[in-house]
């Protein structure tokens, strides 16, 4: 008699924004595929492109309403109580959600609905845990609040995965977790080095950055080393790329205008960044926090010196005076200091530009990173 043959894992993915899906976690979902996994991919903000994307990878897309910021805890509940229903009507072996919300309520509600597994991917700790220079109390408070949740969600978690050694440890000092043989640290998101493809390092001197205009990711000191460089280096140039969202960390239109004025070239939010970098000689992150940055990996992928911050996350993608350079977080004078010094220095910046490819393949390759997630995933 032939043995039963048993039906494949099946996996829901939940996510915050369903264009994440695809840009962030479209390898992961393909390799998911490529295993003979049945996959679900749920989050909200799907539209028609999205939908095919995902639909193509082999998984199946879910919509599922969300309020992307801000704590209303009626809307919250309201997430929690759909999440619970899908995963019932779903039934899912083992939920891999990421980002905070998906983490916490998606936890919660696969504990009601008695889902057999569960991973979170913690991928940074975002406006809760950065220290900044806006928010004041209403940071302390969501503070405060993040913690009681992430350690009421992440008590019976399975595995919880972080991308740098710095979250990790802080929420096990913090007591978030149950016990250290639930955690596991990944390298990021990783990159995919067949997309991202090395281009000639530019002999001018172009600096970029990427990121959502948020105070904390160092956009105003970013900024501000751009105008004092622009007046004694008129022919270096400062892009900036990214885009205004409604958190309360978010830089005001009239800052921005002001960055403008300074010399920053605005860019607005791009679709695909690789043409910014190739026309980049040397990249820049003055973030307080992250996971791990995923612009820098692209960055790095397509040869650019990097000059980031001494600061969680951003501290492991640098070896510093090898691929890049390292500056205090929040320290205008310090990152004004590191640019000028390749400025000054082009063949310093293209031998970090070597080195960042070097680094990048060796450490943050797509596949790489997947299978540190899929060791995880797997029961």
């Amino acid at each position: 008699m032939a043995a039963p043959v048993s039906a494949p894992l099946h996996v829901l993915l939940l996510a915050s924004h369903a264009p994440s899906l695809t840009n962030f976690r479209g390898p992961l979902i393909a390799e998911m595929v490529r295993r003979g996994w049945r996959v679900t991919a749920a989050a909200p903000d799907f539209d028609a492109t999205t939908r095919a994307a995902v639909v193509a990878l082999g998984a199946q897309p879910v919509e599922v309403p969300m309020a992307a910021t801000g704590m209303n805890p009626l809307a919250d509940l309201a997430y929690r109580r759909s999440l619970i229903a899908l995963f019932r009507r779903e039934q899912p072996d083992v939920l891999l959600a990421y980002t905070i919300k998906p983490v916490i309520w998606g936890l919660l509600a696969a504990r009601a609905a008695r889902v057999g597994r569960s991973v979170a991917l913690i991928t940074g700790l975002g406006y809760a845990f950065t220290d900044g220079t806006s928010g004041g109390l209403k940071r302390l408070v969501a503070g405060v609040m993040a913690s009681s949740l992430y350690r009421l969600a992440l008590g019976r978690a399975d595995r919880v995965l972080f991308q740098n050694p710095d979250d990790r440890d802080l929420f096990l000092g913090r007591g978030l977790l149950r016990d250290r043989g639930q955690v596991g640290v990944v390298d990021g998101s990783g990159v995919d080095l067949d997309h991202y493809t090395p281009a000639p390092l530019p002999e001018a001197p172009v600096f970029l950055m990427v990121s959502r205009l948020l105070y904390a990711k160092g956009v105003r000191e970013y900024a501000r080393a751009a105008a004092a460089l622009k007046a004694r280096h008129p022919q270096a140039r400062f892009q900036l790329a990214g885009w205004r969202d409604d958190g309360p960390d978010t830089v005001s239109e009239a800052e921005l205008q002001g960055f403008i004025d300074g010399g920053v070239e605005f860019l607005g939010r791009l679709d695909d960044v690789r043409p910014a970098l190739a026309a980049a000689r040397i990249y820049v992150l003055p973030s307080y926090r992250e996971g791990t940055p995923r612009s820098v990996l692209e960055a790095m992928a397509l040869g650019r010196p990097v000059i980031t911050t001494d600061a969680p996350g951003c501290r492991e993608t640098v070896v510093e005076g090898v691929n890049g350079l390292k500056v205090p977080p929040q320290d205008a004078d310090a990152l004004e200091a590191a640019m000028e010094q390749l400025i000054l220095n082009p063949e310093q910046a293209a031998a970090m530009g070597e080195a960042s490819l070097e680094r990048v393949r060796a450490r943050y390759d797509v596949h790489r990173v997947n299978a540190q997630i899929l060791s995880a995933v797997s029961p």
